[in-house]
Order: C-alpha cells, then structure tokens, then sequence
C-alpha cells in the first residue's frame, strides 16, 4: 500500500503513513506480521496512539441486523503506543498479531466463502482526532481439519450458501455445549441437498477450533468433535452425516 496522508485538517503539517502486511494469507492460530511507516510533513507532532486492528465483517446488532463492512468488528489489537514524529522523518514499526484459533475464515478449500472480509486495519490520533484509515484486507484459510469438514458436506450433497460473524457476549444454550473463548462465531450457510431437507432450505454450521481440535455445530445443535491427528476424510464425512441424520431424526 502506497503512504497515505492522513488528517486532511493538519494540512501539509499532515504526516502519512503506509502499512504492509508481510503475510496476507494466513491460517487460524498463525503469526500475522505487518510493517507500519509512519512519515513526518511540514512540522513535528505528536503522535498520540498508533493501533493496528484485525477486523472481520460481522452482522451490526445495533443498527438493522444486517451485516455491513462499513463498522467492522475488531478480533485482535495492537497498542504501538505514541511517539514525537519529527518534520520529514519516517519512523517504522513491526507488529505481530497471534490469529485466534476461532478466527473467521475467508477461505474454505481455496475459494473465497461469499459474505465473508477481513483486513487489518490502522488507527492514528494527533490532537484527539482520529483517523482509522483504510483497510489492508487479508485472507485466513481454512485449516486442514475445517477443510475437511467442509468437504464433507459437499460429499454428503450440501452445497456452499454464504458465511457470517455473530457477535454476542450471551452463552449459547446448553444443548449446544459453548466452549467458544471469544464474544464472537462465524456461521456458514449451505443450502440443503432435497434428500436431506424435510423442510429446511439451509443448514448452518459453526466451527468452534482449538489448537488439537474442533467442533462443528449443524444447525443450533449439539456438536460433534473432530481430533486433527485422526483427520481421515471418509471416516470423518461418515461421522459428521451420522451425526446430522442423528440431530434430524433421520436415524
């Protein structure tokens, strides 16, 4: 990204800034690194705060409850922390994020999921204004267990709807057995194959992802726990179908 001035009412005492994200594909439980430039104008200022965000597009509860990208949802923050940036000197900071086991994923098996963004974000304040800049986007993959899962629900004829991030700090009922450690889930939406639907057009499932392991969540249903050193795809389709025809009632 090229340096981008910022604060329009500084005028050409503005400084600019450029972030570049050095690893712009990156799984769940990876280090992201991006390198921050921040560049001095006509007069020296005190930077107040620098703050990277890694954000996701989440459905806004308190607007309409539609999902917007307009007031991303942060899930990772870097305080860098204030500094005296003098006239014409470019000053250069490195920031690392650990992306959280429960990150939303953009990706699933190499394809963009529909509804689905997130991106790094930068925020300066001089003199108590604020500029959030723009967003540096990033894709977050899949891993190698949630790949899995989704191609087993193409195996098992469910075919790719749209993704979306909830956010609430509210437990889940208790049948769904909530081991999330975020305020937040990402849903992903498949439409139902006729043999399985009884009625239902979608089915939703919520990846709840730990270092060793993960649980997927069909519908608002209990879950069903997958250990990655046993990932062996048919055995894993088989128990995810077993397990929906069983929350369906279709055993």
């Amino acid at each position: 990204m090229a340096f981008r001035k910022l604060l329009s009412a500084l005028g050409i005492q503005a400084p600019s800034i450029e972030t570049v994200v050095d690893n712009p594909a990156v799984r769940p439980g990876e280090t992201l690194r991006c390198v921050v430039r921040v560049r001095g104008g006509g007069a020296a200022v005190d930077i107040e705060r620098l703050r990277l965000d890694v954000v996701v597009r989440a459905e806004d509860h308190e607007a309409d409850g539609s999902t917007a990208w307009q007031h991303p949802h942060p899930v990772a923050t870097a305080e860098v922390g204030g500094f005296r940036l003098g006239a014409g000197e470019t000053i250069v900071r490195d920031v690392t994020f650990q992306v959280p086991w429960e990150m939303p994923l953009t990706h699933g098996r190499g394809v963009r999921l529909p509804g689905a963004r997130a991106a790094v974000r930068t925020e300066l304040v001089i003199d108590d204004a604020v500029d959030k800049g723009d967003f540096d986007e990033i894709a977050v993959h899949a891993l190698p267990a949630q790949d899995a899962i989704l191609q087993a629900y193409e195996t098992l004829g469910f075919r790719l709807h749209e993704a979306e991030v909830k956010v609430t700090a509210e437990p889940w009922p208790a049948v769904m057995e909530d081991r999330r450690t975020q305020p937040y889930w990402q849903e992903i939406d498949f439409f139902c194959p006729e043999s399985w639907s009884r009625g239902r057009e979608e089915l939703e499932t919520v990846f709840i992802t730990r270092e060793d392991s993960l649980d997927a969540h069909p519908g608002g249903n209990p879950p069903v726990t997958f250990v990655y050193a046993d990932l062996e795809q048919q055995v894993w389709t088989e128990a995810l179908g077993k397990h929906v025809r069983h929350c369906w009632g279709m055993d």
